[in-house]
């Protein structure tokens, strides 16, 4: 499914005047087509190509160009690793765009982990590769749409949420007797397994519905529960 065009990061003034592109795929006819479509922007030049990770690894080391176009999926040596070994060369170092027909997490975690520098997917608009390649050579990062909704979705869910105002309102005592409700314990229950008066024990349940604005032990549970509480 082809991306949806999303407004790019802002592109730096350190954009080189011409910039140099490698392109990597073991796609004789992929690489042809971005090798051409580069070529006719007016501030691109590409300068070599490559058919697997081991060849670019070696042609980026010798050309030294600002921008690899690097696909992930290809023979002798992958995107990933060979990113991850174009990083490491000693400056100045190639940026990596990587383009891909496969749009999975793993390749998205691993590309960035490796150092690349944008994900694209191969069905994106040419202008959308083409402003990719200007966003990364100007040392800044980008992807494709879907790939960053993803990765907002997946910090937000394992991001550590902060204790909510109930939770903060709820003294040791209430989050005992509410630990207890969970339980299904009764009230009378509750006072012997807390050494309490039952009347105690009512006054603490009492105050857990107020503060988590409910009327019923179900639905304190439940409250307390979509709060993190239990």
């Amino acid at each position: 499914m082809a991306d949806s065009v999303m407004p790019a990061p802002p592109v730096a003034a350190a954009v080189p005047a011409e910039i140099t592109v490698l392109v990597v795929d073991d796609q004789p006819v992929v690489r042809v087509g971005f090798a051409a479509l580069l070529n006719a922007q007016a501030n691109m030049r590409v300068i070599g190509e490559a058919a697997d990770g081991a060849a670019a690894v070696g042609l980026a080391d010798e050309l030294r160009p600002h921008v690899v176009v690097m696909d992930i999926r290809m023979p002798i040596l992958d995107g990933i690793e060979a990113t991850r070994r174009i990083r490491a060369l000693t400056e100045p170092t190639p940026r990596i765009l990587v383009l891909t027909t496969f749009d999975l997490d793993d390749y998205v975690y691993d590309a960035l982990h490796a150092g690349a520098s944008g994900f694209l997917l191969k069905d994106s608009p040419a202008a959308r590769i083409v402003e990719a390649v200007s966003v990364v050579a100007a040392g800044d990062a980008l992807l494709a749409p879907s790939v960053t909704r993803r990765l907002i979705a997946d910090f937000a869910a394992r991001r550590p949420r902060r204790p909510s105002k109930a939770s903060a309102e709820l003294t040791p005592r209430e989050r005992d007797v509410l630990v207890l409700v969970a339980r299904g314990l009764s009230n009378a229950e509750i006072a012997a397994e807390l050494s309490l008066s039952v009347h105690t024990v009512k006054s603490h349940v009492r105050n857990i519905y107020r503060k988590l604005a409910v009327t019923r032990r179900r639905d304190a549970v439940l409250r307390a529960r979509a709060l993190r509480l239990l």
